[in-house]
């Protein structure tokens, strides 16, 4: 079982970098150059809220569990804005789900949001402490440009400060920005920033998602939509078409298999497992019994040889 403790000194950690050309600061891991969701491969995993399933949802310990699993490509978490127009992670208009105190996000200031501590479910493996819901910007500093993110702009009205968070990073090519209002995804396009789209499955039912080629990157679709919305989200010429929230293999194949090149869940250690592959002991057996099989081939060649040699 693995504990994760409070990451406490973000700022340390996101003072680590190098200046290069022009002035500006890139983290040491960037070699230069933040990763973009270009480098994503063909099929992509997706944290859901870091792995919900298995990890503190929207916890920097829980994002940095999955990071370090190296089971998804992207991480997702959500933002809200609180009073004072700083953003921080947090999934629900209110505390009271995920932390040990109440009432709305929006009440709050920066200097409130330092004394808000996260509630780990107790049915999520391993053990987690208590810990204090990250800002925006440390997660960004954290792993911005190390590896693909994903944000739900929860608050409409917070695009202008999240696209500013992004520009002053370098990492407006490395996040996807999701809503699920196609104007919050035009507006994003228009500001430069990679747009992404989530529609449920009743939503789907009504959509044409080919009206939204033009400005949305990526569209983010409910796996429990029919096969025939599915179908026409995966060919409606939008370049990346996901399905969210993904927990089961089964749920996986289906949609991969509807055309969808992603995935979106809960449980990306659950959904990267293989199963087992022999043993060291099995393999050193069949690599025993091919090397006999290739010294059995060449002494049949070289008595062949032989006889050939020896007739008359």
């Amino acid at each position: 079982m693995v504990t994760r403790t409070a990451l406490t000194g973000i700022a340390g950690l996101t003072s680590l970098a190098l200046a290069v050309q022009g002035g500006t600061l890139a983290p040491l891991e960037w070699g230069g150059h933040p990763l973009t969701v270009d480098a994503l491969p063909r099929v992509v995993h997706v944290a859901h809220r870091g792995g919900a399933r298995e990890v503190p949802e929207n916890s920097m310990s829980g994002l940095m569990a999955a990071y370090e699993r190296g089971t998804a490509q992207v991480l997702d978490f959500d933002t809200r804005m609180l009073r004072d127009g700083h953003m921080v992670v947090i999934h629900d208009r209110t505390l009271n789900r995920t932390t040990y105190l109440g009432g709305p996000v929006r009440n709050l200031d920066l200097r409130d949001w330092q004394g808000v501590r996260l509630r780990p479910k107790d049915v999520l493996p391993g053990s987690w402490r208590s810990e204090r819901p990250p800002t925006v910007a440390e997660v960004l500093d954290r792993f911005g440009g190390r590896i693909v993110l994903m944000l739900e702009a929860k608050d409409p009205e917070s695009l202008r400060a999240l696209a500013g968070l992004l520009r002053d990073r370098g990492l407006t090519r490395s996040v996807f920005v999701n809503s699920n209002r196609p104007a919050v995804a035009r507006r994003a396009h228009r500001m430069g920033l990679v747009a992404q789209l989530w529609r449920s499955a009743d939503q789907m039912r009504r959509d044409r998602p080919e009206r939204w080629v033009p400005f949305v990157d990526l569209l983010d679709v409910d796996h429990r939509a029919r096969d025939g919305d599915l179908l026409r989200a995966a060919r409606s010429g939008i370049p990346r078409v996901w399905a969210h929230t993904v927990v089961t293999p089964a749920q996986r194949d289906r949609v991969l298999a509807l055309g969808c090149n992603g995935v979106i869940t809960d449980a990306p250690g659950r959904l990267a497992r293989r199963p087992p592959g022999p043993t060291p002991a099995a393999r050193a057996a069949r690599t025993l019994r091919a090397l006999r099989a290739r010294h059995a081939v060449r002494a049949l060649r070289a008595l062949r040889a032989a006889q050939r040699g020896a007739m008359p």
